[in-house]
């Protein structure tokens, strides 16, 4: 089990060479409440989000839940301390951490029973719904506990919101087709990805009917704060990426059926 153990630690040292680790500690911060993971550690619930879920659990922890592993799934590791006792100067026991433990857990999506309660939310019938689902890319609901309000996740290709509006699902949409045009997007949040993203959201809300104003200044500030990373303005960032966002906005319109802003039919 120890060199379970130094397998995960490999595996959290690599991410760290990949760029990996900023968005995922970004996510990992703020767990669904209410569950064990909620109380895990940073790195623990870092863990769980490179194993492509938002909730883990023990074996006995999902049969307690009024859930079961369905046959073939695999569980993944997290860390656990390992606590040892070694007698002081003065004979008392001292405890001291020794080491870790590789403990199994077993991915929500890898089991099947009773609903969760975050499992209820609903999320409305998104414009653009469509495209996804063409691309297989299952679009799912979690909690609000969250300062992001979604993501789209490459390594899975789903997108998780956690807002009902439209803006978030069309930057999400957005990443997910810039994906497609690039073959691959990069790990962590890039500045020219989330520029392009954003723009590309703030045009597809004009081509449906929804016109987002009231995210506009959010929009700006979120461009803004993108583009300082390139110490540049937002307006020159978005003048650096709007080759790219021609084409995400090609590929999702296409996809979606829409010609000059009108759906066809």
């Amino acid at each position: 089990m120890q060199h379970k153990a130094n397998e995960v630690l490999a595996n959290i040292l690599n991410r760290f060479k990949t760029g990996d680790i900023p968005k995922a500690i970004a996510f990992s911060m703020y767990p669904i409440p209410n569950i064990p993971a909620a109380k895990w550690s940073l790195c623990n619930r870092t863990l769980m989000f490179f194993a492509g879920t938002s909730d883990a659990r023990g074996f006995n922890q999902w049969k307690h839940a009024g859930r079961y592993v369905k046959k073939g799934g695999k569980a993944f590791f997290i860390l656990a301390p390992k606590l040892s006792k070694i007698e002081n100067d003065n004979g008392e026991d001292e405890t001291f951490l020794s080491g870790f433990l590789a403990v199994p857990v077993f991915r929500v999506e890898d089991t099947d029973g009773e609903a969760l309660d975050y499992q209820k939310i609903q999320l409305p019938k998104m414009p653009l719904a469509e495209v996804a689902k063409e691309w297989g890319i299952p679009v799912k609901a979690i909690p609000g506990n969250y300062r992001c309000y979604g993501y789209y996740r490459d390594t899975s290709k789903e997108i998780a919101l956690a807002t009902k509006e439209e803006a978030v699902f069309f930057h999400e949409l957005s990443h997910a087709a810039h994906a497609k045009v690039m073959g691959k997007i990069k790990p962590g949040q890039d500045w020219k990805q989330e520029i392009v993203a954003e723009l590309s959201a703030a045009v597809l809300c004009r081509l449906v009917g929804k016109d987002g104003e009231k995210y506009l200044g959010n929009s700006h500030t979120y461009k803004e704060n993108y583009a300082s990373k390139a110490k540049i303005t937002a307006i020159s960032a978005c003048f650096q990426v709007i080759g790219d966002v021609e084409k995400v906005l090609q590929k999702i319109l296409i996809s979606g059926g829409i010609n000059n802003g009108q759906k066809d039919g």
